[in-house]
């Protein structure tokens, strides 16, 4: 009987066990994951579960009886420390060695962290984990004042949530705008305008250089300003692919696990899924690493199709989201590389979208609070329709009608 093993219960791993079922396989399945936990959600823990509105258990994809049920072998709290591709075979940290027919690298990715003094104490919190969340909630009531050390979505979600808590938050950001890595400088600065009527603090400019623990206090250290005093820290300044365990197999390696259009390493039985694989993309222009739900999630149902013996590919408009406040941000498509960034709508209504070209192409869309922009955007993208400027920013035609 054949034997997948999937290394990595996150969210891309959790649905591609599910995928595989649902798809008819009915050979052996192993999910191995380094947590305790079963699959679950990233997003809200620096949301809703931070905020305490959620329970844990409303976190999991699917309840742990799932996984009996589908005959799936759960190995939870066991690290792979190696892979062997010529015997087809994985080995845990006990020792234990697991065969494997096909292989599903779902490792994800592990936070960025900083290289800086006093970020080992524990009032110092990085949110990638339930177990991470969970310590953090742990000082929140004692804590008044906060610190984020990071303004990209992470830290901007976590600074709405923190301020709906009624802490006193301070947001510290080295670029000279809020997520300037993904956003047009309109939307920047509408979340600056945002975040700062709520009562955050935004220094931009901003390089952290220490976190001085004192007994009572964080001192938070910022080049060319004075020290900040602060109850608690959150860093949050990105991911990185975790990588370790396919570059020790011989797999290629280059800003994630290498794969092709079917998410195939460079080994025929070896997929990597989710946020850990650098795979084409079409609509990237070349290739590209997606950290969304989305992408995990349509990666699996992918893989799981192609063990069934479809000939399937990858070729989907991605999608992100980020909910602050009361305000959902939907974005379609990369902006990446864009000449010219129009305003369809009235940012003061706080109902509007930017419109992204390259080349007179339209390239994406990000919404504040226009479903409709957002939904007609992804199929405008995926069939390659690029309306007139001056027609796609009126907002009195819906977008959709250019279809």
């Amino acid at each position: 009987m054949s034997h997948i093993v999937v290394i990595g219960a996150g969210h891309a791993g959790g649905s591609v066990v599910d995928a595989l079922r649902r798809s008819g396989y009915e050979g052996e399945i192993t999910l191995i994951g380094e947590e305790a936990h079963v699959p679950y959600q990233r997003p809200p823990l620096s949301k809703a579960f931070l905020a305490g509105k959620i329970a844990e258990e409303r976190l999991y994809l699917r309840p742990e009886s799932f996984y009996e049920k589908k005959d799936i072998s759960l190995r939870l709290s066991s690290r792979v420390t190696a892979i062997d591709p010529s015997l087809k075979k994985v080995t845990l940290q006990s020792g234990e060695i697991i065969k494997y027919d096909r292989l599903i690298l779902a490792t994800g990715s592990k936070v960025r962290r900083l290289n800086l003094s006093g970020t080992d104490d524990p009032r110092v919190h990085y949110l990638r984990t339930i177990d991470d969340t969970k310590q953090a909630q742990k000082g929140l009531n004692k804590a008044e004042k906060i610190a984020i050390i990071g303004g990209g979505f992470i830290g901007l979600e976590c600074a709405a949530v923190l301020r709906s808590m009624g802490k006193d938050v301070i947001v510290f950001e080295a670029q000279m705008r809020v997520m300037e890595r993904v956003l047009a400088a309109e939307l920047s600065s509408y979340y600056q305008d945002l975040h700062r009527a709520h009562g955050v603090k935004i220094q931009l400019n901003a390089g952290v250089t220490a976190i001085q623990p004192s007994q009572d206090s964080l001192i938070v250290s910022v080049d060319g300003s004075d020290n900040v005093f602060v109850d608690m820290v959150f860093i949050g300044v990105g991911i990185i692919p975790e990588t370790i365990l396919a570059e020790g197999a011989g797999l290629a390696v280059d800003n994630g696990i290498v794969v092709d259009d079917q998410c195939r390493t460079s080994d025929k039985d070896i997929f990597a899924i989710g946020e850990c694989c650098n795979h084409p993309n079409v609509f990237a222009g070349g290739r590209a690493r997606l950290e969304s739900v989305q992408n995990a999630v349509d990666q699996a149902k992918l893989v799981a199709a192609i063990i069934m013996g479809e000939d399937a590919h990858y070729n989907t408009v991605p999608w992100f989201w980020s909910d602050q406040y009361d305000i959902k941000l939907q974005m379609a498509g990369f902006s990446a590389g864009f000449d010219q960034a129009f305003v369809r709508g009235n940012k003061s209504s706080g109902h509007f979208s930017v419109l992204y070209y390259r080349a007179d192409k339209l390239i994406a869309v990000d919404s504040i609070a226009s479903a409709a922009d957002h939904m007609a955007a992804r199929k405008l993208i995926a069939a390659g329709i690029s309306p007139e400027v001056e027609q796609a920013i009126n907002s009195d035609v819906p977008l959709k009608s250019f279809l």
